[in-house]
């Protein structure tokens, strides 16, 4: 992008400075390994600031988990002053200052320009494949994806230092990109998927113009690496507003273009029974995120592709295919059709599709069967979602409260498990009893085979129908 386009599609930043008494933030809700690298970068005579959503968070009362750091100092300049510190990164060279298990992400201002160097390449769609081109406060600003991000904190005065209007739209509730909206999309689509996610997470409202590309650019998010969307996805649901991201996609025509397989069967599902039960198991990770419990991408990706899953089965047993092998293969199919879009590793899509594939099991209660589903190593993950489908269908009641009994009080089930076949054997016997049957056929072809070989007068060889 050259200097005039970039003046065309960028605003011009416009200093206002947020005192001390205006914002009420203070250093002692920081981090303080965040403070410690500002000091050592001003010490050094470098600018440095907490920005972005660090900032925007304390603004609004939250507590942020991440403390990001600009300045005026390359990476390797970040480098010289942190013995602490590596560098990363090849499309954003950043530097991470490490203390114990908190990282401080420093990075340098950059500019919108290409500069001729090769620090900056751009698509020809307009996706930025590199962007290196370093700048002043004010390139830096300008060329963040929204505004409520571009909010810099000064240590030398306590300020808020706001180029965009950034700090009146924080006030608003309101997630507004800087720029032309379909250009910076075009930029970087995941930034669809941020504006979704951040809206759900502060309760923020997507201002009008931010809004309306998105739903026609949805289909970009194709052309981005399958594991930035993993990634994505797993902040998107992970982190405690799951519901409200979800009803976001949904608002915004993301779905089909993050989950298109389930979008579809959402859209074929006339009942809503399987919204139902992905709405429910969303707000069940929300839950177990309040809580500090923690939650397993397979099971979460488990609930997100469960209606492709069901939908691609029905298809399958509809052409005649037999029900184990359905069940196999529309599991494979739904995960190496959602892998193509984001890059789910198999450590998590094989739980998944176990969790699926043991469903059916617990409608079968012979006694060897309910022994081995108890013990098998994914039986809790598949109880926990059996109960799940509860929000579905009711016909699920019996089976749960069954295997809930046999997770409390195993031996009295299994020892009714083997009364049940026990019974079952009894009344085959009665039925064959004119006929000498003994109502098991294994152990009827066995006694045959014993027969036939003996040297009994009479004896016949008989062969099991």
């Amino acid at each position: 992008m050259t200097e005039i386009e970039s003046q065309t599609l960028y605003p011009v930043p416009s200093l206002r400075v947020i005192t001390r008494d205006e914002h009420g933030l203070s250093r002692k809700q920081m981090s303080q390994n965040a403070l410690r690298v500002l000091y050592r970068l001003r010490e050094a005579g470098f600018g440095g600031y907490l920005v972005g959503g660090a900032v925007r968070d304390l603004l609004v009362g939250g507590a942020p988990k991440d403390y990001d750091v600009a300045t005026d100092a390359t990476p390797e300049q970040v480098k010289s002053l942190f013995r602490n510190c590596r560098l990363i990164g090849r499309r954003f060279r950043l530097a991470h200052v490490v203390y114990g298990r908190e990282i401080i992400e420093v990075a340098t201002f950059r500019a919108n320009i290409d500069d001729g160097s090769g620090d900056r390449e751009q698509h020809e769609g307009g996706r930025l494949l590199r962007d290196n081109v370093y700048g002043t406060i004010e390139d830096d600003a300008i060329r963040r994806d929204f505004t409520a991000n571009a909010l810099y904190y000064a240590i030398e005065d306590f300020s808020v230092r706001d180029y965009v209007g950034g700090y009146d739209d924080v006030q608003a509730r309101l997630l507004r990109l800087i720029g032309d909206p379909e250009a910076r999309y075009r930029e970087d689509p995941v930034r669809m998927l941020r504006a979704a996610r951040l809206a759900a997470k502060l309760d923020f409202t997507i201002e009008a113009g931010t809004a309306e590309p998105i739903a026609r650019l949805a289909p970009l998010l194709a052309e981005s690496a399958p594991a930035r969307l993993f990634e994505e996805t797993l902040k998107m649901f992970l982190s405690g507003h799951a519901v409200a991201s979800f009803e976001r996609l949904e608002a915004h025509g993301l779905l089909p273009a993050l989950l298109p397989e389930t979008a579809q069967a959402l859209a074929s599902n006339k009942s809503g029974a399987l919204r139902r039960m992905l709405v429910q198991g969303l707000r069940n990770t929300d839950a177990r995120v309040a809580a500090d419990e923690s939650v397993s991408p397979a099971f979460l990706y488990a609930v997100l592709l469960w209606p492709a899953y069901c939908r691609a089965l029905a298809l399958l047993q509809a052409q005649g295919v037999h029900a184990a092998d359905a069940q196999r293969r529309a599991a494979d199919r739904v995960t190496l059709h959602q892998v193509a879009r984001t890059a789910l590793p198999r450590r998590f899509s094989l739980p998944m599709q176990e969790i699926w594939l043991l469903q059916p099991r617990f409608s079968q209660r012979v006694r060897k069967r309910v022994f081995r589903l108890l013990s098998h190593p994914r039986f809790r993950a598949a109880f926990d979602f059996l109960e799940l489908r509860l929000a579905a269908s009711d016909s699920h009641a019996e089976d749960v409260a069954y295997w809930r009994e046999a997770q409390l009080h195993p031996d009295a089930v299994l020892a009714a498990a083997e009364r049940a076949a026990h019974a079952a054997e009894s009344d085959g016997i009665a039925e064959a009893g004119e006929a000498g049957a003994d109502g098991d056929p294994a152990r009827k072809r066995k006694r045959r085979r014993r027969r036939s070989g003996s040297n009994a007068p009479g004896a016949t060889s008989q062969e099991p129908a």
